[in-house]
């Protein structure tokens, strides 16, 4: 009989946290001695006070001649004092040691050589002019640096020259990583249906690392409960933390829950965020042990919540919150009564005011969190946010760096990639029409648009006039591109045509509504009198040209509309079906912008022309140029 739990519970995140740390109790960091040049960023166990001064000795600060102060009163332009050498003066390098008979140093420059023993002066030194006296920098007794302090490189070289050779500082804790799934392989030749990259593990390893920890990474668990416990007590012995990556949800072959279960005590299973519900807070002899969900979103937002302050009190450091900033939503969030959920936001400084894009919001999408600004939390109870409300984001790069990007909301192409590699781009994929209402509420400088007009036939600016009424607009010209559909090698199925999609039933990857390839896939169902509901596919959608090319790559759909360069991308045949103008809608105003001028800069250079002749479908015609359009 299989007695696994086969429910999940819905606990609060926080109270989960504390209840937790609760049962953990204290976590008391171990200390250890060390040479301070070892100490980088380690934390201090306790302060480190000086043993000897610092210098140690009355030390010249410049290069010059030593003298005594008062023997030189008399010294001034119109009668210049002359001094012996051995007699009124010694030659000293700077670190010099003074003698007895000396307070102060005279710069070289400021010295007359009269002869190879006589010099003469024009001002009088004062006592202890450019002479680090004992103690200067550092007086023997005082306090370096206090306990529980992260030692920085200047730090470094205050504990050695204070006269100290050894420093206690918090161990660093030990943390064992056990990936589990008898799918995942980390060769990439090895990579077929039915097997997936492991990735995380090494994530968490960066990561506590980040933290002030060491990682010992344990060989994949097969989903197999004996082969886990083994691993699992293993780790438990060499560790101070053990992490324990997929398996923790209820499934067939999810068994971490019950070895945990079984070698100590579950204290949570199953918390109420999303991304991250199938989250274990176990303790085994003691130690914490945990099971995080093996999506990749999950798995770092997992972390971040539960092992890190767990590993940052076992290095001695502090846990915070995070940078805070306030920003205006640009689309309405609906959210779940049952979960907080933390969503990955795009930020950018658009018309002196911080705006927040959502980003794609599932647990698998690793680039979601490579291309995130910043994270927002929808608590639970919460039903969903406007459109336009103030939201704090928790920051996931630095303010300063956002605040130099250009935001581009709007059509996807391949090429917003290749210009983000030469400039600080914040971009969000929403289509066409997406673009032109962000741009309406003044949430971005750039929207790229290809929308075309039925009856005039003319793309873009028939758009812009009608939705920027009185209001001077300015399209750069972008790209000329070749749409098509795109099939397997060798069009196995024979698609050519809209007709050979609906009359045999095939399935089609559609965009998002919105999207300047649904409108023209929709003049195209209307011109040929096909209804959209007898398109098999028409209503899932797909974000980006990438998505539908890899959709018809691995047989989600047996076609799909897009561009020639993501076929290429993803050697695929294409057949083409219509040629269109991609171009960058923006204020007339935004000309004057330095990011804007940037990005013009690089649609004009012979970098981007190289790039779009290796990408291929495109044309180039006037690109860069401006047309003005009065709404």
């Amino acid at each position: 009989m299989d007695d696994r739990k086969t429910y999940i519970e819905n606990n609060d995140d926080k109270e989960a946290l504390s209840g937790y740390l609760k049962e953990l109790g204290a976590l008391s960091p171990g200390v250890e001695e060390i040479s301070p040049v070892s100490a980088l960023f380690r934390v201090s166990a306790e302060a480190v006070y000086a043993k000897m001064c610092d210098p140690t000795y009355n030390a010249a600060a410049m290069d010059g001649i030593a003298v005594a102060a008062e023997k030189t009163a008399d010294a001034c332009e119109s009668r210049p004092l002359r001094l012996v050498e051995g007699r009124d003066f010694e030659y000293i390098n700077t670190g010099g040691a003074l003698t007895e008979s000396c307070n102060a140093v005279i710069m070289i420059e400021d010295v007359i050589k009269v002869s190879d023993s006589e010099v003469e002066i024009i001002a009088p030194a004062y006592p202890w002019q450019h002479v680090r006296v004992i103690g200067e920098s550092i007086v023997a007794g005082e306090m370096v640096i206090p306990s529980n302090h992260v030692i920085g490189a200047a730090d470094i070289g205050a504990i050695i020259a204070s006269g100290n050779t050894r420093v206690k500082v918090y161990r660093k804790p030990r943390v064992g990583i056990i990936p589990t799934g008898a799918e995942m392989t980390e060769n990439p030749d090895e990579l077929c249906s039915g097997r997936l990259m492991e990735s995380n593990s090494k994530v968490f390893a960066a990561l506590v690392t980040q933290y002030g920890g060491e990682t010992t990474r344990y060989t994949t668990s097969p989903d197999e409960p004996f082969e886990l416990k083994k691993r699992i007590e293993r780790a438990v012995s060499e560790n101070d933390i053990v992490i324990v990556n997929a398996g923790s949800s209820a499934g067939t072959k999810d068994h971490t829950v019950k070895v945990i279960g079984e070698l100590g005590k579950v204290v949570v299973h199953g918390v109420a965020i999303k991304p991250g519900k199938p989250t274990i807070l176990g303790i085994i002899a003691g130690k914490p042990v945990l099971g995080i969900p093996g999506y990749p979103v999950s798995a770092y937002l997992v972390f971040e919540m539960f092992a890190r302050p767990l590993i940052l009190a076992l290095a001695g450091r502090r846990t915070e919150e995070g940078e805070f900033v306030q920003a205006v939503l640009t689309r309405r969030i609906t959210s779940s009564f049952k979960n907080a959920e933390l969503i990955r936001m795009a930020l950018g400084e658009v018309g002196g005011r911080l705006v927040a894009t959502p980003r794609e919001r599932g647990a698998a999408a690793i680039m979601s969190l490579v291309r995130a600004d910043g994270l927002l939390r929808v608590d639970r109870l919460t039903e969903g946010i406007e459109a336009g409300e103030s939201v704090p984001v928790k920051l996931m790069k630095p303010l300063s760096e956002i605040k130099k990007s250009l935001v581009i909301i709007g059509s996807h192409d391949m090429i917003i990639d290749v210009i983000a590699d030469k400039i600080p781009i914040s971009s969000a994929h929403v289509g066409s029409m997406g673009g032109i209402f962000a741009m309406e509420r003044g949430e971005c400088h750039i929207a790229p648009i290809h929308l075309l007009d039925e009856e005039s036939g003319e793309y873009n600016v028939p758009y812009v006039k009608k939705y920027f009424k009185g209001r001077k607009m300015a399209l750069i010209k972008g790209v000329g591109r070749v749409q098509g559909f795109l099939t397997l090698a060798g069009n196995p199925k024979n698609i050519y045509s809209l007709n050979d999609i609906e009359a045999r039933n095939l399935t089609y990857a559609n965009r998002q509504r919105g999207a300047g390839t649904r409108i023209l896939f929709d003049y195209m169902l209307k011109k040929s009198g096909i209804r959209p509901s007898d398109i098999l596919g028409y209503e899932k959608e797909f974000g980006t040209h990438l998505a539908v090319a890899a959709a018809v790559k691995n047989g989600v759909a047996d076609t799909g509309l897009a561009v020639l360069s993501a076929a290429k991308a993803l050697e695929l045949d294409f057949s083409e079906v219509a040629n269109e103008q991609y171009d960058f809608l923006l204020p007339f105003e935004y000309l004057a912008d330095e990011r804007v001028g940037a990005f013009i800069e690089v649609l004009k250079s012979e970098y981007f022309k190289t790039k779009l002749a290796e990408l291929g479908g495109y044309t180039m015609d006037g690109i860069g140029d401006i047309v003005e359009v009065d709404g």
